[in-house]
């Protein structure tokens, strides 16, 4: 029976494992798709919500001072682009301003950092991941996770979603310069591709690594904060 057991919880590992992989295989493609901002940003959002099975994802963009809500999941037309939170204010501000990923398992609205909006029904979901969007040492943007109950995150979990964070900046900032009509120079194009592949590689690289050491939460534990600290992978 415990064998069985064993066996059952492997087969579900290796499962997530291929459905992470597939991910960041999904998003190198982006970067040969010509696509408008909005475009990547709801691509970006169904990728995720697909590979966490989340009820909410939302993309923030950095714009000056202040984070912009650029996509989400939720239909929430009137605040997309009007939407704004200063670097540092709510779990989205701090996860910007901190460079870090945060990761709370339940009751995420009681955290003292978390922003009330009212209107968004995500403010009564318990589960919440956030992640930096990063492009070469600059943080452009934030990725929220929510879910409406409470949500042990695995170690891969936050592993992807982390690397997702550190390779969509550099898709994103290339959609934003085709939008902007801004002209990029070969080298400099040539380094965030450089940047995007070899960040996926890597990130695809200590995913795998999971599957052999499932005992580790998350290999980069400078780079996290974890509320309920009682997980196992």
């Amino acid at each position: 029976m415990a064998g069985a057991k064993k066996i059952q919880d492997l087969e579900q590992r290796l499962e997530r494992t291929d459905r992470q992989l597939l991910m960041l295989q999904k998003i190198s493609r982006l970067m040969v798709r010509k696509l408008s901002l909005p475009e990547v940003l709801q691509a970006i959002v169904d990728l995720v919500v697909e590979a966490t099975g989340a009820d909410a994802c939302l993309i923030y963009l950095h714009e000056g001072d202040t984070l912009v809500l650029g996509a989400s999941n939720s239909p929430h037309p009137a605040q997309i682009g009007k939407l704004r939170l200063k670097m540092g204010e709510g779990i989205t501000g701090w996860v910007a301003k901190e460079r870090r990923m945060v990761a709370i398992g339940q009751q995420a609205y009681k955290d003292p950092r978390f922003r009330f909006f009212h209107d968004l029904p995500e403010d009564t979901f318990e589960a919440f991941l956030s992640v930096p969007v990063i492009s070469r040492e600059e943080v452009v943007g934030v990725i929220n996770v929510q879910h409406r109950h409470p949500r042990r995150h695995m170690g891969g979990e936050m592993e992807m979603l982390m690397t997702v964070g550190e390779q969509v900046g550099c898709i994103i900032v290339l959609a934003r310069i085709g939008e902007l009509g801004r002209p990029l120079n070969a080298v400099s194009i040539l380094g965030l591709l450089f940047t995007l592949v070899v960040g996926i590689a890597f990130g695809g690289l200590r995913i795998l690594a999971k599957r052999f050491f499932p005992d580790r939460v998350f290999d980069r534990s400078q780079d996290v904060e974890i509320i309920q600290l009682n997980l196992r992978d």
